[in-house]
């Protein structure tokens, strides 16, 4: 019935820099600046993702840079006080690594950034082996889906099948991705039904209704 919801491999980057155990400091802070990233998957044999270095992982190296006393050490993570010493990928990295299948869902994508408080995600095959990385910005794409397209949809596969016609008059429109239903139903019952499901169309900002009950016979 309803619209196929875009995957994590309809929205990433298929095109990805990444680094070795054994990569050194200067080169992973020399490919965050040339592929313009804050932050690079580690992998090892055919591109297994073994972990992620990012700029929190390198900072330390700067910040304890000036020697501090130890009542300032004591105060830090004994990991971060680990990674201001270390000189490659393998020490610097954070592992296991974060990493979303390409066949989730942007919204399951969403969760996990969410949930482990990071940018970007490797995105990986059923082996576990990098495939590319997607990161906030790819999943808002979404929202530049067309108004009208998103009207076609919604009139489509919810409001033809909630609210279908001769029994029911709506009309939907679309500005801004603000879905708006206007008209009369026959079980307005439905409404918060079609509340859910309008709210879960990709690209939908949020969603209005101004429905009257048709209190004719059936």
């Amino acid at each position: 019935m309803y619209g196929t919801p875009h995957i994590v491999s309809d929205v990433m980057t298929q095109t990805v820099a990444a680094v070795g155990r054994r990569a050194p400091f200067k080169e992973i802070v020399q490919l965050m600046q040339d592929w313009r990233v804050s932050a690079l998957p580690v992998i090892e044999g055919e591109g297994r993702v073994v972990g992620v270095v990012s700029e929190a992982d390198l900072l330390p190296k700067e910040e304890l840079r000036d020697d501090p006393d130890a009542g300032y050490l004591q105060l830090r993570q004994p990991v971060d006080v680990a990674k201001a010493a270390a000189l490659t990928a393998g020490d610097l990295m954070s592992s296991p690594a974060v990493t979303v299948r390409a066949a989730a869902t942007l919204a399951e994508a969403a969760r996990i950034m969410a949930r482990e408080g990071v940018k970007r995600l490797p995105v990986v095959d059923e082996a576990e082996l990098l495939t590319g990385v997607v990161s906030r910005a790819d999943l808002l794409k979404v929202f530049l889906r067309d108004d009208e397209d998103i009207a076609g949809e919604v009139r489509r596969e919810i409001a033809s099948y909630l609210f279908p016609p001769p029994t029911s008059t709506v009309q939907v429109e679309v500005h801004d991705g603000v879905v708006t239903l206007t008209g009369r139903v026959r079980d307005t019952a439905l409404v918060p039904v079609a509340a859910r499901l309008v709210r879960a169309v990709e690209g939908v900002v949020d969603v209005g209704f101004d429905l009257a009950h048709d209190g004719g016979t059936q």
